[in-house]
């Protein structure tokens, strides 16, 4: 038997002992010390939780032997979660985590929502309302995001998709204004989005795509020194994880030596050979250049998507938004260079 298999007669008959015989030899008797953050409570006392649960076990029907504390750990995810699921009460001493602002990849969806039909957005009580906020629960998952148990709820999920008509002119020329709450990244995404439809569309798809794929591996995207796309960071995870994938570099390198004999950087031309011999021959560094919204986990990546570029070159891409293309570098650099030339008479 477990924690699990605990039943509320159970932990009724271990609160009945506690109230017997004193907190301080029910602690004593089952080996566990005083409760710090979490407390069962029962007509506005409060017992300490782990011990009850431990106690509660030698109260299982076949005489099974108490929990003593070193066999299971307490906390909101096992005793807490355990005395919950049997109908009591637990109360935390810690401060209830503020849900965290709305990001990027949050927004895009609820701006396409929005954008279904502006002059009829779905109803708190809908089903697309219930869906969206299922997807992005699921992105908070993906994405190692926590908030408190009314994060990103429908209601909360509603209140966003309507906070879009403080931006939308046309409900603006009518004589109305919509919820006045927001942020600046809102109306970044709506600047950015709300005339180009279909990119949003294909946007907000993708990320949908995505959750669906990420939830099923349940993978912990990373970002190094990639600064998030305009299409959110889940996007540009799966960005990032192409511009790593071994295969597609060793390949792409490959393509380039069978052609030109050399790798070189597309950007500013530079030959890790050259410029450090022996120790620098074979290195170089490969950048996507699909549109991230194109991009769909399980797809084959053609050679003709990468590009070779050297680790400064492709910082430099990425440092911010909106990333550089390949192409837009490389014009800077000769600009730069044209620049810094000193004038001939």
């Amino acid at each position: 038997m477990s924690l699990s298999d605990l039943t509320r007669s159970a932990v009724e008959l271990a609160v009945a002992e506690y109230d017997e015989i004193g907190p301080e030899r029910f602690l004593e008797k089952y080996g566990f010390a005083k409760a710090r953050k979490y407390f069962l409570v029962i007509e506005n006392r409060e017992y300490h939780s782990k011990a009850i649960a431990g106690a509660a076990h030698g109260f299982l029907p076949g005489q099974p032997m108490p929990l003593h504390s070193i066999d299971f750990s307490g906390g909101e995810n096992t005793v807490a979660h355990v005395l919950g699921n049997l109908g009591f009460v637990v109360r935390s001493t810690e401060p209830k985590p503020r849900n965290p602002t709305w990001n990027r990849d949050e927004l895009i969806l609820a701006l396409d929502l929005y954008l279904e039909n502006p002059a009829s957005p779905p109803g708190k009580t809908s089903s697309k309302i219930a869906k969206l906020s299922e997807d992005l629960n699921k992105l908070a998952a993906i994405l190692g995001v926590s908030g408190d148990g009314q994060f990103r709820n429908p209601n909360g999920v509603y209140m966003k998709v309507m906070n879009f008509r403080r931006l939308d002119p046309t409900f603006a020329a009518v004589g109305k204004a919509g919820l006045s709450h927001g942020g600046r990244e809102e109306e970044l995404v709506w600047t950015e989005f709300s005339q180009a439809p279909d990119l949003l569309r294909a946007v907000a798809t993708a990320i949908r795509a995505a959750i669906v794929a990420e939830t099923l591996h349940t993978a912990q995207p990373k970002l190094d020194y990639v600064e998030e796309a305009e299409e959110g960071r889940l996007l540009t995870v799966l960005h990032q994880r192409r511009e790593r994938n071994r295969g597609l570099v060793e390949a792409r390198k490959q393509k380039a030596l069978g052609e030109t004999h050399e790798l070189r950087c597309e950007a500013c031309d530079l030959s890790f050979g050259d410029r450090y011999g022996p120790h620098g021959d074979g290195f170089i560094e490969v950048h996507h250049v699909r549109p991230l919204h194109t991009l769909r986990e399980g797809d084959k990546t053609a050679l003709t998507d990468l590009a070779l570029v050297c680790a400064n070159c492709h910082r430099m891409i990425h440092r911010r938004k909106p990333w550089l293309s390949v192409s837009q570098l490389r014009t800077l650099l000769n600009e730069l260079s044209t620049a810094a030339r000193p004038e001939t008479n």
